[in-house]
């Protein structure tokens, strides 16, 4: 692995990190928030349409996905992960439209879901389920 393509994992898998770690932690603590670039509670959930029970799982999930990213070992549980959280923001963006959201409420299942792929794409091979070999 180059040492740009580790930059750009790192950097990717972090600010992935973070953001589902503040809005895992947000939605387990049930915010009350409002507006388009506001974190998604109550108010975002209940807008879409879904029961405020949901940020609960979703909350959980977000959390635990981000632990099993950044631990070292466990290919199988790390692409679990990465599938939870690719089905995680796509499922939101999918929401967001459905309901006719801004383009401003997009945004943040965007990002996440750009530095989910480049997280991914970018990891390194002993993170992977099947670890390729310099010398095949």
């Amino acid at each position: 692995m180059t040492k740009r393509n580790k930059i750009i994992y790192w950097i990717a898998t972090l600010w992935l990190s973070l953001g589902m770690v503040a809005t895992g932690i947000t939605q387990l603590l049930k915010v009350e928030s409002e507006g388009a670039m506001a974190p998604p509670g109550v108010w975002g959930i209940s807008r879409l349409g879904y029961p405020v029970y949901f940020l609960t799982i979703l909350g959980v999930w977000k959390l635990l996905g981000t632990i099993a990213i950044l631990i070292p070992k466990f290919p199988l549980v790390k692409e679990w992960a990465y599938a939870g959280f690719f089905f995680l923001t796509t499922g939101a963006i999918c929401s967001h439209l459905a309901v006719g959201s801004p383009a401003g409420e997009l945004f943040p299942s965007l990002l996440l879901l750009a530095l989910t792929i480049l997280s991914w794409y970018f990891r390194p091979a002993g993170r992977k389920t099947i670890p390729v070999h310099q010398n095949q």
